[in-house]
């Protein structure tokens, strides 16, 4: 199959062509619709996360199922599905509590004993989040995929899979945002405009998108932003801190900045919650005054949207159908995977939200 695969931190992703093993028993073999071009790509492409070498990269996928293992029981073939980078055991402490998006079990994994799900030139190549996704087909555990509804535009479907999964699920499970509450979304990308919709479903009063690009007012005030800062031009958190009379209730960072984080902990009001959602590089360190820790503010990290995703993913789906969750709007361009390369380099100018490769 064809692929899209780094071979060198800092280079271009190359096309090849990579080898595709069968499903094992609890396997599924996936022909891929579409598949989104995510910032945390990029922070493997850069080297700010360490991963084996060469790889294939992407996560953030729907397609239609081709072949299950023998012992799979939650999709067939046919099926249209959304992969999930969070997969889960089902049967680990964190599953068992409910908490399915911090499972690490090695059981959705490929023992090191077994032949590896893909290979290139007879070399086994890791699997990146279990999907690997810039290819023609992905290999994966029956639980990083839900199956939906096959009305639903596999393009668009996608972007649930990361993107909105991570803000929505930021917004309503992290955080729990109830109605009237006033929220404050630093970073007006994929994540943030998520963030920014998930807001307006659960009934937030005030919502302030923050960005240093004046030209994402727009979109994030068609997301259900009620205001905007731009933080080029001023003081986002005095900004911020004025119009919520205070603080805000809620802030997320949906950038990966130290300083944006900080500056979502200081933009709160007495008793609010910053949430973390951005990639932060794993030896950056964030700061707080700790005097304001006696206002019972808190700074929080949200993986994956603390998402439970065979739940949560038809539910957005059905969102979507009923107009109440924003898609359409995310995708800036379809691209095939031949300009991987250009989506990744469009990205780093901070003007589009979201492309989508379309097979």
């Amino acid at each position: 199959m064809k692929a899209a695969v780094l071979r060198e931190v800092g280079q271009l992703l190359q096309i090849e062509q990579v080898q595709i093993d069968k499903p094992g028993p609890h396997e599924v073999l996936i022909r891929t619709a579409a598949v989104g071009v995510c910032h945390s790509d990029l922070h493997f492409i850069e080297g700010a996360y360490p991963i084996g070498k060469p790889v294939v990269l992407g996560h953030e996928a729907a397609g239609v199922v081709e072949a299950v293992g023998a012992e799979v029981r939650t999709v067939k073939p046919g099926d249209h599905v959304i992969t999930c980078l969070s997969a889960f055991c089902g049967h680990c402490n964190y599953c068992v509590d409910g908490r399915l998006n911090l499972c690490v079990s090695d059981e959705v994994k490929r023992g090191q004993d077994e032949p590896a799900r893909l290979s290139l030139g007879g070399q086994p190549l890791p699997n990146y989040f279990n999907l690997s996704a810039f290819a023609e087909q992905i290999l994966t555990h029956e639980h990083a995929v839900v199956a939906i509804r096959k009305d639903m535009p596999l393009d668009r479907a996608a972007l649930i899979g990361c993107a909105v999964i991570t803000g929505y699920g930021a917004v309503v499970r992290t955080a729990r945002v109830e109605p009237g509450q006033t929220v404050a979304v630093l970073g007006c990308g994929g994540i943030g405009l998520s963030a920014i919709n998930a807001a307006l479903i659960a009934g937030a009063g005030r919502i302030i998108a923050i960005d240093t690009a004046a030209s994402k007012e727009a979109l994030a005030r068609a997301f259900g932003a009620t205001d905007f800062v731009n933080a080029a031009t001023s003081d986002p958190v005095a900004a911020v801190r004025d119009l919520a009379r205070g603080g805000v209730d809620h802030a997320f960072e949906c950038i990966g900045l130290p300083k944006t984080a900080e500056q979502a902990f200081e933009m709160l009001g007495r008793g609010g919650a910053a949430t973390v959602v951005g990639m932060i590089p794993p030896k950056q360190m964030v700061s707080i005054r700790g005097s304001t820790l006696l206002q019972e503010k808190r700074l929080q990290g949200s993986n994956m949207g603390s998402n439970r995703f065979p739940l949560d993913m038809p539910r957005l789906v059905d969102f979507y159908l009923q107009g109440r969750l924003k898609l359409d709007e995310l995708i800036s361009r379809r691209i095939r995977l031949e300009q991987v390369n250009e989506a990744f380099a469009e990205m780093k100018t901070g003007e589009i939200a979201r492309s989508v490769i379309v097979f």
